[in-house]
């Protein structure tokens, strides 16, 4: 079941307004350089889960001794200097683990960004059932710290601001069913150095998962705006439904089925946006990428973008 998105977004005017730096828990905060301290703070909630993400134009001390259930798990965006947590030397996308009732410190020598999840620890099968890892509690019971994958992890680190502030634009546009999809977005946007930094758990399926979805984008590279079929993905690379499913789902949470749509989702506002209503119409694009049923069409587009297509297609130059 959906649940209910909350978003909000302000103004830094000063280092007391990071005392809220993670939604739900208080941070002491102490400033290192001299200057008035500017920068923004928004919160995402999403049910009991919430992301926060903040940026700062100076350096500073935080502190947090959680005293209740939740977990944390942080990213730095961006850094001008050197930025510590506890004793690792944090660089962009790398990837931090706060159990609950862990004290943190951390030290943001000058101007900085980051992002952080906060959710209960009983909500881990939920969240991460397709790794059974990821789902155990033991994963996350200790303090950690996960170095990036250069790739996977800016890739992350920058699209985390962007869902943000899609979704304060659009929070009223936004389904409860919405809501759910931009959740789990947006932990895969976290987790995902989590996930490749893991070491192999015996069967090699970890690293057999990430190729087999790098070959998926691979193909479907190749065979640029048009359509592809989850069958024809099966049948070129000679793969069965289910290991493509499981494969899918552990490294982004969703299926191939729900993958490619998206994808065709996006070529079609792609389109549009390059388009004009004298150009074409939106029934011909939406059926050329494989939608028949132009009302359910519809929904699904605006779900994920916040507006009906023929507004884009209208609003086009």
């Amino acid at each position: 079941m959906g649940q209910q998105l909350t978003v909000h977004s302000g103004e830094l005017d000063g280092f007391e307004g990071l005392h809220d730096a993670v939604k739900g828990s208080h941070v002491e905060v102490m400033q290192l350089e001299r200057g008035k301290l500017r920068g923004t703070l928004s919160h995402v909630g999403i049910g009991d889960f919430s992301l926060s993400i903040g940026a700062f134009n100076v350096g500073v001390r935080t502190q947090r001794t959680s005293t209740d259930d939740k977990l944390i798990i942080g990213m730095l965006l961006n850094a001008t200097d050197r930025v510590t947590h506890w004793a690792f030397d944090m660089q962009p996308a790398d990837v931090l683990v706060i159990p609950p009732s862990i004290e943190h410190d951390g030290v943001f020598h000058k101007a900085s960004s980051y992002a952080a999840i906060r959710f209960d620890m009983a909500d881990l099968p939920d969240i991460f059932g397709g790794e059974p890892r990821l789902a155990d509690a033991e994963t996350w019971s200790v303090k950690n710290h996960f170095r990036a994958d250069r790739t996977i992890g800016m890739s992350a680190a920058d699209r985390l601001p962007k869902i943000i502030a899609h979704l304060a634009r659009y929070p009223d546009a936004l389904s409860h069913a919405s809501a759910e999809f931009w959740k789990r977005a947006i932990i895969d946007c976290v987790t995902a150095t989590v996930v490749t930094s893991l070491p192999p758990d015996g069967t090699s399926y970890l690293p057999s998962a990430m190729k087999l979805v790098r070959d998926v984008e691979d193909y479907l590279l190749a065979a640029g705006a048009r359509p592809v079929h989850v069958s024809e993905i099966c049948t070129e690379l000679r793969l069965s439904r289910r290991s493509l499913h499981r494969a899918f789902h552990e490294v982004f949470g969703v299926g191939p089925v729900t993958f490619l749509r998206y994808k065709r989702l996006c070529t079609i506002r792609s389109i549009l946006r390059e388009s004009t209503p004298e150009q074409t119409t939106v029934s011909k694009v939406a059926i050329e990428q494989g939608f028949i049923e132009l009302g359910r069409f519809s929904q699904y587009y605006r779900a994920m973008f916040g507006e009906y297509p023929s507004h884009t297609l209208g609003y086009a130059g």
